[in-house]
């Protein structure tokens, strides 16, 4: 029997993104309020369809510009300071997660410093930097004077894949300094562990462990007083990709 295209029911691959990062010490996530059905006027991740002419890598990195500005930094170059870590994260495909059409979205985590305010794009009315914490209650999120309502789609669950993701990868892989700019303290970098962790970590025995680790950082021989007090030794991010010891992640 020849191939019969037609025999197939359409469907249509999205990619969307949770973006992750520090702001004023609370792990935050880019939320894009929907400007068009369905949905409409409900928070959301960011992210749209996949182009005939994309793989999901490309279209993931397309988002990702149009949302943030921000491009995705290749691992063999040196950092920079418009640089975002972006990997894959999970797939999902349930037949009702979208009410227009069959929709399988490919999921990607995006890393990236301290980051200006958003700007919207897209089918989005506006955007903003949200607390994790917040987007996740049970309730529902919304803005001072607004009733919370669920994330649009799935994104409730694919937030909270994309945060526990960071969490754990960040055990045992140099990923934190993804986080950082190219140059920082071991206090910034700690601040991104308890940040994403939401802990609270010892400052001495947090900067025996990750100068103590091979390849983590690596020295850049300057300084710096922008957090105050006493002049801090400044580090980039090392060669190693995988940590040994790991950094364990408290319990709580």
């Amino acid at each position: 029997m020849p191939y019969d295209p037609s025999a197939f029911p359409p469907f249509a691959v999205t990619v969307d993104l949770v973006v992750l990062t520090v702001r004023r010490h609370s792990l935050c996530a880019l939320a894009v309020r929907r400007g068009e059905t369905p949905f409409q006027g409900r928070w959301a991740l960011p992210g749209g369809f996949v182009r005939e002419d994309e793989d999901l890598a490309q279209a993931a990195a397309r988002e990702l510009a149009e949302e943030t500005g921000l491009c995705v930094h290749d691992p063999a170059a040196p950092a920079q300071d418009d640089g975002a870590h972006l990997e894959q994260l999970a797939t999902y495909g349930d037949p009702d997660r979208d009410p227009r059409m069959r929709v399988v979205s490919v999921a990607h985590l995006a890393l990236a410093p301290d980051l200006p305010a958003p700007r919207a794009g897209g089918d989005a009315s506006n955007a903003r930097w949200a607390p994790v914490e917040e987007l996740l209650e049970q309730s529902g999120y919304g803005r001072t004077g607004e009733p919370p309502a669920p994330l649009a789609f799935d994104h409730a669950q694919i937030l909270a894949d994309g945060v526990e993701r960071a969490r754990s990868k960040i055990e045992y892989s140099s990923l934190a300094t993804a986080f950082c700019p190219p140059e920082f303290t071991v206090g910034e970098l700690r601040r991104v562990y308890e940040a994403v962790w939401s802990v609270a970590l010892d400052p001495r025995n947090f900067h025996r462990k990750v100068t103590g680790t091979p390849g983590f950082l690596v020295p850049t021989g300057g300084t710096t007083t922008r957090q105050g007090g006493r002049p801090a030794q400044l580090f980039r991010a090392g060669g190693a990709t995988l940590l040994n010891p790991p950094m364990l992640r408290p319990e709580v």
